[in-house]
């Protein structure tokens, strides 16, 4: 006979709530599972703070940055998003990317928050290739209008 499989409390990934049969108060868990939900789909942060705004919207999210203090002391790294009167942090996972609307760019976390920078244009030399310096600055370009690089 094989053994009855062990149901978890939460989603694997983002510890989103789930569902029992005769559960109490459902509603509680499934709204909880949709915040979160909202929060991570086409994740957006308005910048990284070490120290919470001190006026927020419900549902603005910011990364938490390096050096912490306050209520955000121990989100280093994570996501924060003003819900009610507080905070819900959010831990990131690999491969997760969340657009920068301070910068204008995208971040990737692995491991940490991976931001691009733009790159140093080219100056100087003896032979000046304007071809090559305009084909820099076109790829510069497109990859800022996808918000790979941030705006200058």
């Amino acid at each position: 006979m094989s053994d009855l499989p062990n149901f978890a409390d939460v989603t694997p990934r983002f510890a989103l709530p789930l569902l029992y049969a005769a559960q109490a108060q459902k509603e509680v868990f499934v709204n909880e599972a949709l915040m979160l939900t909202d929060a991570l789909a086409h994740s957006c942060v308005e910048g990284e703070r070490a120290t919470p705004p001190e006026t927020s919207a419900e549902g603005d999210a910011w990364l938490v940055a390096p050096g912490a203090t306050g209520d955000w002391a121990d989100a280093e790294g994570s996501i924060a998003v003003c819900r009610g009167a507080g905070w819900v942090y959010i831990p990131p996972r690999d491969g997760m990317r969340v657009f920068d609307r301070s910068r204008g760019a995208e971040m990737l976390f692995f491991g940490f928050w991976r931001k691009a920078s733009l790159p140093v244009e080219p100056v100087g030399g003896t032979n000046v290739d304007g071809v090559a310096r305009t084909a820099i600055n076109d790829l510069v370009s497109a990859l800022q209008a996808l918000g790979i690089l941030p705006a200058a």
